[in-house]
């Protein structure tokens, strides 16, 4: 057997395997993206935000079955499979191509979308309603206060109504016992506000998922290069020459 043939089919071997692990690893990655968003769903007014995570999910299941099939194919040398494996590959490297391009626009639009849906939510802030769930549980978690900080508050109608020139207890530091909440306190309090945190997050999630769905796209790329080179070896050494003898 030629020893391109050798190599071609043991890097489509070794790539089905990667292919596999890689399903698992981008639907982690797309399961987390869209956890992560969740938790931040109150805060972001554009919902397509989470099309790049749904497209990641995607296109896991569909490289679990690209591997099978190049497993197969690359084993039985199926010239049919072979074909199949590489308009598959095209398919999902256009997809990657396609979900980094939209990752990295939504990535920019994060923080001005965070902002304006930010302020809508904290001044719906009642301290029994939906949102001032949302806004108690995201001010402990993050250990944050108000939207770009504690004074936001003042500025609410919660804090007007209220009028015992306080934040939410939310707002107070964990180790703090006995916290109050009092303006004139800001000691005891997280000061920092978040929106800031927020933009932070989700940023990050997003640089994380567009480095893994690049990172993939690339071996997708050396995969198509494989099969040319297999498909193209097998078809010169599909037929021998026949060479005429001289006869005496």
């Amino acid at each position: 057997m030629d020893c391109g043939v050798i190599t071609s089919k043991t890097v489509l071997l070794l790539l089905s395997l990667i292919f596999w692990g890689a399903a698992a690893g981008l639907g982690y990655v797309g399961g987390y993206v869209i956890n992560t968003y969740k938790n931040y769903d109150s805060f972001v007014q554009d919902k397509y935000a989470m099309l790049p995570a749904v497209i990641i999910i995607c296109v896991a299941v569909v490289m679990f079955i690209i591997g099978l099939i190049g497993c197969c194919a690359t084993i039985r040398e199926s010239r049919v499979g072979l074909g199949l494996f590489l308009v598959i590959i095209l398919i999902i490297f256009i997809a990657e191509v396609a979900a980094f391009v939209m990752g990295f626009i939504y990535r920019e639009k994060v923080k001005t979308d965070v902002q304006g849906t930010m302020h809508t939510v904290f001044q719906k802030y009642d301290g029994t309603n939906p949102e001032s769930g949302v806004v108690d549980y995201l001010q402990e978690q993050l250990r944050c206060c108000g939207v770009t900080n504690y004074t936001d508050w003042t500025t609410t109608q919660w804090f007007n109504t209220t009028g015992n020139n306080s934040v939410p207890l939310s707002c107070c530091k964990q180790d703090i016992k006995n916290c109050t909440g009092q303006l004139n306190e800001p000691q005891d309090l997280n000061t920092q506000g978040c929106a800031e945190k927020v933009e932070y997050g989700l940023q990050a999630v997003l640089s994380y998922a567009m480095l893994v769905i690049l990172g993939f796209a690339i071996i997708k790329f050396f995969g198509m290069l494989s099969v040319c080179v297999l498909t193209c070896k097998r078809e010169d050494n599909g037929y021998q020459p026949l060479y005429s003898g001289v006869f005496a």
